[in-house]
């Protein structure tokens, strides 16, 4: 009996695979700017740049280096973003196992470099499905940054770690209510928190402005870090295993199909766009909001349909370099982010897939400064496929929101900020339930998916990572997998 499972991710996209020249280059900008667009996990970027940021040289590896070693592996993976990289830390840390790790692009040309960094518990919900997969994630955060330090390095260097603390504020009296209730639910979990008041917040920060009903929770143990930082220091790792022939990078090699021998439920090899890769035990697919037209390319038989609503969900974040005359404390997250849902998928009866509706915009205010000292402002979402244009009235309104908080700001011209301004425009792989998939695919007995995470990558990588090594080792794993399983979500 066919294995029935329907696709609705937007087929005319093609997942990893690279897309069309005149899409992907469409809005390049000149080189003498400092603004800059990244498009998401798993594709090509849109431009990059590389000077006053300590960033990676990602390894290239070629197809001709590649096709002298041997193409057969332990484990494939697809996706190079934060997920794939530490999953497969987690593989040569954890077994002898050996892995290979496919994107058509290279680490942090998408979702995990666009993102804000923060690894906070302030806005997250104990007795949610995903409260456990954080907590075991935060505590891996912390013990890797901790054991950095014990080796005699600084976390802040090696991954922009910085224990900022978190505020998360309210404008009105309704708002400084749920808080007020939030720092005491999260207070029973053994979680330091408290409400501060407006006179409170004057010294924790000087440059936020609020009513008399206004206030803040605060978790002074939340923290932070660099994307681009922390991926440089997981590569190195990784690549520390090349040498004994447990790893290898596939950078700029969409892969195209998986090979399954006869019509078996095992996926034997991974077909790329120059060659070949055998797997041995398990392929895990981490390729973010391109997962789902990926399957759907990958997955070409007519006994098996795949659902995976993982749709892309376009933010933009506002960076401003060398912003001297201002500074803040701590990450800073208005109290509606919680609720940061409003932006829907507008259902039509269309055959040639669904349509985004361009006005679903929601903006929330957001603030910290980063390892660099740079201003990161934000943050957008909105539902308009794959778009990743940068959209200047959307810039403007998260300016505009962002002084209502801190009116300092509106005393700088965001036009005089052209030429030190960087614009990071992301597509978040977003499922309407807000759980990502991880866990087995149905109808197949070695391949895994890690997707869907939306804006909690960073934050839920290092859970994720380990309870993918965990069920590709058949151990037990540390969070019950349950919630997050594709069986009864999009397979029935």
């Amino acid at each position: 009996m066919a294995l029935k499972i329907t696709i609705s991710s937007n087929p005319n996209t093609n997942g990893v695979l690279a897309p069309p020249p005149n899409k992907l280059h469409a809005h390049l900008l000149p080189s003498n700017q400092k603004i800059f667009a990244r498009r998401l996990l798993g594709s090509t970027p849109l431009s990059l740049k590389r000077s006053k940021r300590n960033w990676h040289a990602p390894l290239r590896v070629s197809s001709s280096s590649q096709a002298s070693a041997s193409n057969s592996f332990d484990v494939v993976i697809i996706g190079a973003g934060i997920i794939g990289l530490t999953i497969a830390r987690h593989l040569l840390l954890s077994s002898d196992l050996s892995v290979a790790l496919v994107d058509a692009a290279f680490p942090c040309s998408g979702a995990t470099g666009a993102g804000q960094g923060y690894i906070w518990k302030a806005h997250k919900s104990p007795g949610t499905d995903k409260w456990e997969l954080m907590m075991r994630s935060h505590q891996l955060w912390e013990s890797l940054a901790k054991s950095i330090q014990l080796q005699g390095m600084d976390p802040l260097e090696v991954l922009g770690w910085k224990k900022t603390g978190s505020l998360l504020v309210s404008k009105t009296a309704d708002e400084s209510a749920m808080l007020r209730r939030r720092v005491e639910e999260l207070s029973q979990e053994g979680l330091r928190a408290e409400f501060l008041s407006t006179n409170d917040l004057l010294s924790e920060e000087p440059e936020l402005v609020l009513e008399k009903e206004g206030g803040a929770a605060f978790f002074p143990d939340d923290c932070q870090l660099d994307a681009h930082r922390t991926v440089a220091f997981i590569e190195k790792g990784n690549r520390r295993f090349t040498v004994e022939g447990r790893y290898a990078e596939f950078y700029h090699d969409p892969a195209i199909g998986l090979v399954r021998p006869g019509n078996s439920c095992e996926v034997g090899a991974v077909q790329t766009s120059k060659t070949t890769l055998h797997s041995k035990k398990a392929v895990v697919i981490a390729a973010g909001c391109w997962t789902g037209s990926l399957m759907h390319d990958l997955i070409k038989q007519p006994d098996i349909e795949l659902d995976l609503p993982i749709k892309p969900r376009k933010g933009h974040l506002l960076v401003i370099e060398n912003f001297k005359s201002f500074k803040l404390n701590h990450g800073i997250m208005e109290a509606g982010y919680v609720n940061h849902q409003s932006a829907t998928l507008k259902a039509t009866a269309s055959d040639s897939g669904p349509v985004y509706n361009a006005q679903d915009l929601s903006v929330s205010m957001t603030a910290t400064m980063d390892a660099s000292g740079s201003l990161v402002l934000g943050s957008s979402r909105q539902l308009v496929g794959f778009n990743t244009e940068v959209d200047e009235s959307v810039i403007n309104h998260i300016w505009q929101r962002v002084g209502e908080f801190l009116p300092a700001l509106r005393q700088e011209s965001l036009e005089d900020l052209r030429q030190s301004r960087e614009i990071r425009v992301g597509l978040r792989p977003y499922i309407p339930d807000g759980k990502p998939f991880i866990g087995l695919v149905p109808g197949f007995s070695n391949v895994f998916l890690a997707a869907g995470h939306e804006g909690e990558g960073l934050s839920l990588a290092l859970g994720t990572a380990e309870m993918i090594a965990d069920m590709v080792l058949t151990n037990p794993c540390k969070v019950d997998p349950a919630p997050f399983a594709l069986l009864g979500r999009c397979f029935h």
